[in-house]
């Protein structure tokens, strides 16, 4: 998110660029004479304004921001910051210095709005963490057990619980905010679109909303009916190899990682397919988003992935994976003989099924 730097000003907010903030604190333990700032939380050394502590600790801010937006309070000598979801308003922040996380905020309808969202999803995204650290400490868990059951169960109560924010929310910022804090947990852009359209247009076209858009339209790069982008990167042997080297064959392009635990239990049922259909026009091209030679060999080895394998060992950076906008593995692209893509991410009885639609009788 901090990526996007251009604020825009919208038709709801038209009053902004007339109107100005004003924030009213008073925190007891802030020193008299020390200074407080207000920052953006998406750029931090965009200072929006700038104050000093009177005696009882009281202090006003005051500036002009061009839509609501995420903030930070930052106060001389203390290390943690607070945030705020403010525009234009009157505000108002009492508390105490020594929990300045946890300061009282009044005179924000945006702000409220973000602290149901923390009240709501904060707690769901503490259990998942330590779901997926449960799941993490035990290598022997298989897909089946209930606690893989009750972690995907988890997910689908996130995913609900955003769609019933953004429903009763479609005309606050916070809307498309808790869309992008949950859109690599869920990886579903169908999902992410059909909630970008439930956003008032004021909504869509505001900060969060263009950063929701624009990841739709990434997550659309390589879609199903599209023709496949190709790339080239260097195999174990360091040879150069492009994706439209296959084209007049079927191939499953598959980016995974020696270090991804997901991929490597993926792994058993991507060489079943490959070996039942290796002899039908059938193979895989293996994109790794490794960053050391070594791990990346041996995972090839003890999985027994006897197909191409490519890398340019530059991890997440991966320039293959950065032009199919992939965010998170395992992933993968089935591309038919002409080179269009006819399938995308599919695991387990999918991977199977789909390979035995299109290439069952042949």
């Amino acid at each position: 998110m901090n990526k996007i730097l251009t604020l825009l000003l919208f038709v709801p907010f038209a009053l902004s660029a007339q109107k100005k903030f004003v924030i009213n604190g008073n925190l007891n333990g802030l020193p008299e004479g020390s200074s407080v700032s207000l920052s953006n939380a998406n750029t931090p050394d965009d200072t929006v304004a700038r104050g000093i502590v009177k005696s009882g600790g009281s202090f006003e801010l005051r500036g002009t921001v061009a839509e609501p937006n995420l903030f930070q309070l930052n106060f001389d000598g203390v290390q943690k910051k607070s945030t705020l979801f403010i525009g234009n308003d009157m505000v108002n922040v009492s508390g105490d210095v020594q929990t300045i996380q946890q300061l009282t905020v009044k005179g924000s309808q945006v702000h409220n709005d973000f602290e149901e969202f923390k009240s709501i999803f904060n707690p769901l995204f503490q259990e998942l963490t330590a779901m997926g650290q449960r799941i993490n400490r035990t290598p022997s868990l298989q897909k089946n057990d209930s606690v893989m059951g009750a972690y995907k169960n988890h997910i689908e109560k996130i995913k609900n619980q955003v769609d019933r924010f953004v429903a009763s929310h479609n005309n606050s910022p916070v809307a498309p905010f808790v869309v992008l804090v949950t859109s690599e947990m869920e990886q579903d852009v169908a999902a992410m679109e059909r909630r970008y359209t439930k956003f008032n247009k004021n909504i869509q076209n505001g900060f969060y909303g263009k950063i929701v858009k624009q990841q739709i339209d990434n997550a659309k790069k390589g879609a199903i009916g599209t023709e496949a982008i190709d790339f080239t990167q260097a195999d174990v042997d360091g040879k150069k190899v492009s994706l439209s080297s296959f084209r007049g064959k079927y191939v499953l392009v598959d980016f995974w990682a020696s270090w991804c635990r997901p991929c490597r239990e993926e792994n058993p049922n991507v060489v079943k397919a490959y070996n039942k259909y290796k002899d039908k026009n059938f193979t895989v091209l293996g994109v790794s988003l490794d960053q050391s030679r070594a791990p990346w060999l041996k995972a090839i080895k003890n999985d027994n992935l006897v197909w191409t394998q490519v890398s340019d060992l530059k991890g997440w950076n991966n320039e293959a994976a950065a032009k199919y906008n992939i965010q998170s593995i395992p992933q993968n692209l089935l591309i038919d003989p002409s080179g269009k893509i006819i399938a995308k991410n599919l695991r387990g009885e999918d991977l199977a099924s789909k390979l035995d639609e299109i290439l069952g009788s042949r």
